[in-house]
């Protein structure tokens, strides 16, 4: 059964939609339990899903239902601690990247994910959190994807503040940074306006009212507690006091060499020619380049996106083995 284009995820049979898991995680807080929910059966090609936000939920990668089982991929969707279906304790220490990595970690061993199998995917924040997690942890990937996540957040809000806020109206853009600065963010204001002007533009490119359920239901569950500290109130950019303000991991890349597919997108908020750098710089590096994309071109580009990612995993070498760039 398909609901806007996508299976519906309740209707799938047991022996595609598996069974949900709340793994236990030890943080410096005590322990905690997180969701996973695993769909499909495949030995040596599992992928796990890091959502973005931070503090978003699995929801928006409902899409994958399409188009991942029939091509026998096995994925995990997964909720962060403090996310969606998981955990959400009240405590502001824990939504820090390290500790995300180390969550990470102790969900891939609960799950039986190791280098002979495991694909990680994270789109946005989630490409942050995958590239860190490769910097510490190749060891036990297969390969990796970076989806719609720039390797700098200095580079992102740069593209954010001299390419499209100025493609924004004038009028309509003074008003989104005045009510920023003013720290009225919660006003239904922002975020009709950031809907309108900036998320129809650059986060999913069609009408409000055309938007699948598991975007709204994606967009609707962000927990701020996660998200404002650690990216700022606005997706235009991240805010200087933001924890991930400085992040960057340019100079990084040639040290992840397991094969690893970056995805950008034209009309995305984080700059397409800079992910195709990216992949430049990777060792085992490929580019997927979504033209009618946005942030979320798993749904404004959707053949084009699954076309490429699937192509990239049912291509994978074996474990250890190595593959030309292309």
């Amino acid at each position: 059964m398909t609901i806007d284009g996508y299976l519906d995820y309740s209707a799938l049979p047991d022996r595609l939609s598996g069974g949900a898991r709340r793994i236990p995680v030890e943080t410096p807080s005590g322990r905690f339990e997180v969701w996973t929910k695993r769909v499909g059966n495949n030995p040596e090609l599992k992928v796990l899903l890091l959502h973005g936000g931070p503090g978003a939920t699995h929801e928006y990668f409902e899409a994958a239902d399409s188009y991942l089982p029939r091509a026998g991929v096995e994925y995990h969707y997964y909720d962060q601690l403090g996310s969606g279906r998981s955990d959400r304790p009240d405590d502001p220490s824990l939504w820090d990247l390290d500790r995300f990595v180390d969550e990470v970690d102790q969900v891939r061993r609960a799950l039986g994910l190791d280098r002979d199998n495991l694909v990680l995917l994270g789109h946005s924040w989630g490409g942050i959190l995958a590239i860190e997690y490769a910097l510490a942890h190749q060891d036990h990937l297969r390969a990796l994807v970076v989806s719609n996540m720039m390797a700098s957040a200095p580079a992102y809000t740069a593209y954010a503040e001299q390419v499209l806020m100025p493609a924004m109206d004038p009028d309509v853009l003074a008003r989104i940074l005045d009510l920023e600065r003013r720290g009225e963010t919660a006003d239904p204001l922002y975020m009709e306006l950031l809907v309108e002007h900036y998320y129809t533009e650059h986060t999913i490119r069609m009408p409000v009212a055309e938007w699948p359920d598991p975007v709204r239901r994606g967009l609707d569950n962000i927990n701020p507690d996660i998200y404002v500290p650690m990216q700022g109130p606005s997706e235009m950019g991240m805010s200087p006091e933001a924890s991930l303000a400085s992040w960057d991991r340019v100079d990084d890349l040639s040290r992840i060499t397991v094969p690893t597919l970056v995805i950008g997108a034209r009309h995305d908020t984080m700059d397409p020619a800079h992910m195709e750098m990216m992949a430049d710089r990777l060792p085992e590096g490929r580019y997927l380049y979504c033209p009618e994309g946005s942030h979320l071109a798993m749904y404004d580009d959707q053949e084009r996106y699954f076309a490429g990612l699937v192509d990239f995993l049912l291509t994978l070498p074996p474990p250890g083995g190595r593959r030309r760039k292309r």
